[in-house]
């Protein structure tokens, strides 16, 4: 049974639900790890991480029906946060395990390929996050604030205006990205020390409109 203001994590088996959860109770957001599409649909808000590779883990979310249950929730209008993978198979196709994905939001992901041989893929460790348009879920986040990476792959998407914020490595590659009352970032907010806390409370203020 849900209940009023539910926070529901997505799980489809792509790590890290544990501490997304407790980043979460640590702004006082409650929030339940989830597997039952029918319960998904009747959350208030939904975080969506993950962990992982693109291919198992859109075989995990359209066994488990949560594919669709995503879709009706950022139909309807709720808050929805995807975190890493989350944000990363809310495109439309990963260049990962040639991966047709959710198609939230118009592009696909590329594997990072360099020249320069000092620059390792994955990309892991802290980095600087630029905001580049304005929204409720990043106020706060100022010139020089680095939140934590892990991955190989990076979002190209179709769309500038569906860019919130971006990061350099060798290149600049979106870092954050929104669509309307969905917003997901490749970074790990739950790993990002302070400013990773405060992006978290701040998802858990936001009603979903950008």
């Amino acid at each position: 049974m849900t209940t009023k203001d539910e926070t529901l994590i997505v799980d489809y088996d792509a790590g890290n639900l544990h501490s997304v959860q407790r980043a979460c109770h640590e702004v006082g957001m409650v929030a339940e790890i989830c597997a039952d599409p029918d319960r998904l649909r009747h959350a208030s808000r939904v975080v969506f991480p993950g962990v992982g590779a693109a291919g198992s883990a859109m075989r995990s979310l359209v066994d488990r029906g949560l594919d669709a249950a995503l879709r009706e929730v950022i139909s309807a209008g709720k808050p929805v946060l995807g975190i890493c993978l989350g944000l990363q198979i809310s495109l439309e196709y990963s260049e990962e395990n040639d991966t047709q994905t959710l198609g939230l939001i118009p592009g696909q992901v590329c594997r990072f390929s360099f020249d320069k041989p000092a620059l390792k893929v994955p990309h892991m460790g802290w980095n600087e996050v630029r905001v580049v348009r304005a929204h409720p879920v990043l106020a706060g986040i100022e010139p020089g604030d680095e939140f934590y990476f892990v991955h190989g792959y990076f979002p190209s998407p179709t769309e500038q205006d569906s860019i919130l914020a971006v990061t350099e490595y060798e290149q600049e590659f979106a870092s954050a990205l929104g669509n309307n009352n969905y917003v997901a970032t490749q970074f790990h907010p739950e790993k990002s020390g302070r400013v990773g806390l405060r992006l978290i409370d701040n998802f858990a203020r936001w009603n979903g409109d950008a």
